[in-house]
């Protein structure tokens, strides 16, 4: 792509819809400067490690801007750019511990902030791809693989930390409405009894679900994107017992097939039963808040009538 070419291009969509979404009121999170500058941004990464682009990869991710690139020895591989609100440094120092072990290898481990160079996966190729059993045991699979002990004195978050300040948001996320203040109200309830006694601590992926597990040459699946925390698997696992919300919500036993799931993936991966149920419920209602705060009113409504049936 043509230095000016690039400079004239536009970040997708989605990255911008999303940012504005998880903006601070009033702004000074530094996210409306950062996509002013990304073309220049974009261009220095490119020119200073000698890359290639092929394609800016779309819809692309909700937080970073995703490119198709190649190195000067013709490898494939992905250039990630990411505002610091999105917290690259934590996905960066993630994926060096994992070093590749269920996840996408990270190519420059000592780069510059907000600037990752990864392995290339197939991009358009996610584990959701597949029939609905058999995605949800590839994606438990590959889950499996990155619960590993954090390193010491490590730079994440933790799961008390993210929940706590996603819990003030909520509560004023459901102010007016009864019916969503009851489920908020329940959602607050289960995270307090679940932090009153967490099992052993490991770093999580934090926002695990089927369309983040690409298709790699290494391995089969590889997960990518993480916004890594550390604290119980049930908390990872919880997003993963939602996933496919939409087909969940129009089928005649969705409230059904949804307890089955929580029974069968906390077994599967040896999971109390009980705590999954009750992150699911948080982070469920959590985003259902959040989307209504924004916005988007269909996507709120499917996030809290499923949370409704746990």
């Amino acid at each position: 792509m043509a230095r000016m070419a690039f400079e004239a291009f536009e970040p997708p969509r989605r990255l911008v819809r999303a940012l504005a979404e998880t903006r601070r009121p009033g702004g000074g999170d530094g996210v409306g400067e950062w996509l002013e500058e990304l073309p220049v941004l974009a261009q220095q990464a490119l020119d200073l490690r000698e890359l290639t682009v092929e394609r800016v990869q779309a819809p692309g991710g909700r937080s970073s801007l995703v490119l198709l690139v190649r190195r000067i020895d013709g490898t494939p591989a992905v250039l990630k750019l990411a505002p610091e609100r999105a917290r690259p440094e934590s996905e960066r120092a993630a994926l060096a511990h994992w070093d590749g072990r269920g996840a996408v290898r990270l190519l420059n481990p000592g780069d510059s902030q907000g600037v990752l160079l990864l392995e290339r996966l197939s991009p358009d190729l996610s584990v959701r791809s597949l029939p609905e059993p058999k995605a949800l045991l590839e994606a438990a699979a590959t889950l499996r693989r990155l619960w590993v002990e954090p390193p010491g004195a490590h730079v994440f978050e933790t799961v008390a930390e993210r929940t706590g300040r996603q819990a003030e948001l909520m509560r004023d996320g459901s102010a007016g409405d009864a019916e969503v203040r009851a489920l908020v109200d329940a959602a607050l309830a289960a995270r307090a009894e679940l932090l009153g006694s967490e099992p052993e601590e490991r770093l999580l992926h934090g926002t695990f679900r089927q369309s983040k597990v690409l298709a790699g040459e290494r391995l089969p699946w590889l997960a990518v994107g993480p916004d890594p925390v550390v604290g119980e698997c049930a908390f990872d696992l919880a997003r993963l017992v939602r996933d496919r919300v939409e087909d969940l919500i129009a089928s005649p036993s969705g409230a059904a097939i949804t307890r089955r799931r929580v029974r069968k993936l906390a077994e599967s991966l040896d999971v109390d039963q009980e705590r999954l149920r009750g992150w699911t419920l948080f982070r469920a209602v959590e985003s259902g808040v959040r989307a209504r705060r924004v916005g988007r009113v269909q996507d709120a409504e499917l996030l809290l009538e499923f949370a409704g049936w746990l």
